[in-house]
């Protein structure tokens, strides 16, 4: 029991981490970027896509789905199934809408931003950082959400623990 307990917690703070790094890019970082000279969003976005693949991001983004699917084994081996079908179903959403959707579409958007040149027209630069801007926050908004449910699930799976 100790151990499922401990695992649903650091589940949880796997799934508040990685929410709350999306939710952060929706509330405030992106809308300041979009207030701001679009030659210095674009190289601002270069910039923090540039420094994002480090060693403090890659748990929460990269092992979030297997830290929940381990408290949804622990949990099924501990005959807690419906704590487990939640951790489950978090490890699920997480992945398909957070991990699958960040990899097959934001990070393919990052990786053509990095390669533009930052136009001197402001008019031109303008255009670039609407296009991407616009599509990028939408996928960026349902990874979010996403990443919400998940941290949902895991919580719902906590408070199934007490009855197996």
């Amino acid at each position: 029991m100790r151990l499922v307990k401990t695992l649903s917690i650091v589940s949880i703070l796997f799934c508040g981490s990685i929410f709350g790094f999306f939710y952060a890019w929706v509330c405030s970082t992106m809308w300041g970027l979009d207030q701001a000279d679009p030659r210095i969003a674009i190289a601002a976005m270069q910039a923090m896509n540039a420094s994002v693949r480090n060693a403090v991001f890659f748990p929460a983004f990269y092992l979030t789905p297997v830290v929940l699917a381990v408290t949804a084994g622990v949990a099924y081996r501990g005959q807690f199934r419906s704590a487990a079908l939640w951790f489950a179903a978090a490890g699920l959403v997480y992945l398909v809408f957070g991990l699958f959707l960040t990899m097959g579409i934001n990070v393919p958007m990052n990786e053509a931003l990095a390669t533009v040149d930052i136009p001197n027209d402001i008019e031109a630069a303008r255009t670039v950082w609407q296009d991407y801007s616009s599509q990028w926050q939408f996928w960026n908004q349902t990874r979010t959400v996403a990443s919400g449910v998940a941290l949902a699930f895991s919580g719902l799976g906590l408070s199934r623990l007490s009855a197996p």
